[in-house]
């Protein structure tokens, strides 16, 4: 089979919507930089990035005879002020971008099967195996910066990535990773409040505020990164909104991004949350993977992070709060503004 024109590769993907699009030969990663992050322990408790640790270094697991991987970015940046200054993280302000991103894979797809039916593909948006950033990378669309964070020239690192793989071949493959813009540049290492920035693009997921509010649901977050949860209720941009390469973001026009109601609600709010108003405000939004009790706990860290003395009453009642990570978070929190 000929190899396919990624020019037409080009024209479908913007169809679709994605931003970004790029392609990388299929061929194995070094193991070195993903075993070793593993075994220092810097995935905490995520085992799943080590389970399939194989598949992710050799995408050929994934599709037998895989070839080509395109590497597709979207980006996702609103600034809008009815958001500003929002406690959530602004990829997770609007729809969840798993449904946006994978329904703009599945269109992909489509219009891929219907020009070249003889081509298989596996495709992977954020939750399978396949390492996004590194063949965002390989396939030409920018580099992993210091943080850790996806960054590109057009969009800095307000992108979201996915992948397809193909088995088939292209006709033109990028030649690596963009140049590395970040110089002596360690404004990002500098400003993350917990010291989770490694460096050369490591991140220790047991010191990030972001992993510590969506991933750590069981356990008490530990109290030296409490404190430093001043506004901080679901994932952390702060080593983002500090890179000079975000300085001139691009306004996304994509409805999907949006932010919907609950990025209006401040940290008060979002910790007096019922069940009713949680059932009405968050599903379809990523924020439904911290769960009701998880984003409240967080809410009420932040509350006694900054020591808001108004919130006292609501914190007294959250102190008996049916939830134990919620009453524990609230006992803590009135301490805290006693200390």
């Amino acid at each position: 089979m000929s190899p396919l024109p990624t020019a037409h590769l080009r024209q479908l993907s913007k169809q679709v919507g994605f931003d970004l699009v790029g392609f990388a030969r299929a061929e194995p990663i070094p193991p070195d930089f993903l075993l070793g992050w593993l075994e220092a322990g810097c995935a905490a408790d995520m085992d799943w990035l080590g389970t399939r640790a194989a598949e992710r270094l050799d995408v050929s697991l994934l599709l037998p005879g895989a070839r080509t991987v395109i590497a597709f970015a979207t980006n996702y940046y609103r600034d809008e002020p009815r958001s500003s200054g929002s406690p959530i993280a602004r990829y997770a302000r609007g729809r969840d971008y798993h449904s946006t991103l994978r329904d703009k894979l599945k269109a992909f797809r489509r219009l891929i099967s219907e020009a070249y039916p003889e081509v298989h593909h596996y495709g992977s948006v954020d939750s399978g195996p396949l390492m996004e950033k590194v063949w965002a990378a390989r396939a030409g669309l920018g580099y992993v910066g210091k943080n850790g964070c996806f960054i590109t020239e057009p969009y800095g690192s307000w992108v979201l990535l996915s992948a397809l793989v193909l088995d088939a071949e292209v006709d033109a493959y990028a030649g690596g990773p963009a140049e590395d813009r970040c110089g002596h540049c360690r404004r990002c290492i500098m400003s993350c409040p917990t010291g989770a920035l490694l460096g050369q693009g490591r991140v220790d997921a047991r010191a990030c505020l972001s992993y510590q509010t969506i991933e750590n649901r069981h356990a008490e977050v530990p109290e030296s990164f409490r404190v430093e949860m001043d506004n901080i209720i679901f994932g952390c941009d702060i080593c983002q909104d500090v890179c000079p390469l975000n300085r001139s973001p691009v306004f996304t026009p994509n409805e999907r991004f949006a932010p919907r109601a609950v990025a209006e609600l401040g940290v008060m709010e979002l910790a007096a949350l019922t069940p009713e108003q949680y059932a009405q405000l968050i599903p379809g939004t990523a924020l439904a993977r911290a769960k009701y009790d998880g984003l409240r706990r967080n809410a009420v860290y932040a509350l006694g992070a900054t020591k808001q003395t108004e919130a006292r009453p609501l914190l007294e009642r959250l102190s008996e709060d049916p939830s134990e990570q919620v009453r524990h978070a609230a006992q803590w929190a009135l301490r805290h503004l006693d200390a």
